[in-house]
């Protein structure tokens, strides 16, 4: 929910599939129902709140992936081909399990569990 729903059509047109959480389920959704629809739906959380990042750290769980933006602008336009070029570069990495942080000068994944 902390993202705009505009990432929704970015990445479609990309060739990514995605979906907002506001289309699914309630606003105020605590992260860990977030986190177990994620898992049970084989998706990827993208987030810029480092909570879903936290949480698999404490759960030690090997999924869902989590990509974590790191950046104060984290609109399609100025975010979107670093998160693109992220996604191609590590995509196999979130289709095993990991968590990916994308920032201005890089992106950084670790393998779940962590």
């Amino acid at each position: 929910m902390n993202l705009s729903p505009e990432w929704v059509p970015y990445l479609h047109e990309r060739g990514f599939e995605s979906v907002h959480w506001s289309t699914i389920g309630a606003y105020t959704a605590p992260d860990r129902e977030i986190m177990q629809w994620a898992r049970d739906n084989a998706c990827v959380v993208f987030t810029h709140d480092l909570d879903f990042g936290i949480l698999l750290a404490l759960s030690k769980a090997g999924g869902p992936s989590v990509i974590q933006v790191r950046t104060q602008d984290v609109s399609p336009a100025h975010l979107g081909p670093l998160l693109v070029a992220a996604l191609r570069a590590h995509g196999d990495a979130l289709e095993r399990g990991a968590l990916l942080n994308v920032d201005e000068a890089k992106s950084r994944v670790r393998i779940l569990p962590i």
